[in-house]
């Protein structure tokens, strides 16, 4: 029988989600390949992949896909991975870079700049190498790994998770686990119970990664949230609802 092929985003952000079916034997029982979000997204519409940890953002695209999974990459506050990053203060911002990686990210950033900061500005779609481009009044949403070393650089951070909680008094969610078609329940069990057990091991997991650009015990215990409960599902119907506003 033909394996089940599920697609991760290759961000740190996973990394408790992948050590839980690394650690608990389930990696055998899947076909695991991972990329960044928006590379996942694609693959899922094309149905290269039946399971997929994607962007938010492009849910509403195709009827066919829905949740899977009792877990997502979330954030109750601070998410610290996703943000906003200039050189000035938000007032004196012009030109904003949108990062490629991730549609679920920039279509958050255009929500808060209409609705939570009344700011209009130039959008710029982001080139492969484009932090270099965060100069004077343009700014650039960062988000991933990659988030992490543009802290160190720019001295105005605007964390997308934070503002969106400003904004709306809900958590956010950045991605979830989705399928494109009908997955069996005991495979999907048995693939909660595989997310779940590398959530317990969180030492675990931070203890495998040399990392020095931000502390990750921090990052998994207190920036992501990991449990897709009813709040963030609340949060991300909110989301939705705005996103299905801009695009009307």
């Amino acid at each position: 029988m033909n394996k089940i092929k599920v697609g991760a985003v290759s961000y740190l952000n996973t990394k408790p989600l992948l050590y839980g079916f690394e650690q608990s034997g389930f990696i055998d029982s899947i076909e695991l390949v991972q990329d960044f979000p928006a590379r996942i997204a694609a693959m899922l519409l094309n149905n290269e992949i039946d399971i997929g940890l994607i962007p938010v953002a492009v849910i509403p695209e195709n009827k066919a896909f829905h949740i899977v999974s009792d877990y997502c990459i979330g954030a109750l506050n601070e998410v610290a991975s996703v943000c906003l990053f200039s050189e000035v203060p938000m007032e004196q911002i012009e030109t904003v870079i949108l990062d490629y990686q991730s549609r679920t990210s920039v279509q958050l950033c255009k929500i808060l700049l209409k609705h939570f900061w009344k700011k209009e500005v130039v959008f710029k779609n982001a080139e492969l190498d484009f932090r270099n481009q965060i100069s004077g009044k343009t700014a650039a949403v960062v988000i991933g790994d990659r988030a992490f070393e543009q802290r160190l650089i720019s001295p105005f951070i605007y964390d997308l998770a934070a503002a969106w909680k400003d904004f709306t008094s809900l958590p956010f969610v950045f991605a979830t686990w989705v399928a494109n078609k009908k997955i069996d329940e005991s495979f999907l069990l048995k693939f909660n119970e595989a997310n779940a057990f590398g959530l317990q091991h969180i030492a675990d997991v931070v203890a495998n990664i040399d990392y020095p650009l931000y502390d990750l015990m921090t990052y998994y215990t207190q920036n992501i949230s990991y449990n897709f409960d009813a709040l963030k599902q609340e949060g991300l119907n909110t989301f939705l609802n705005y996103l299905k506003e801009s695009n009307q």
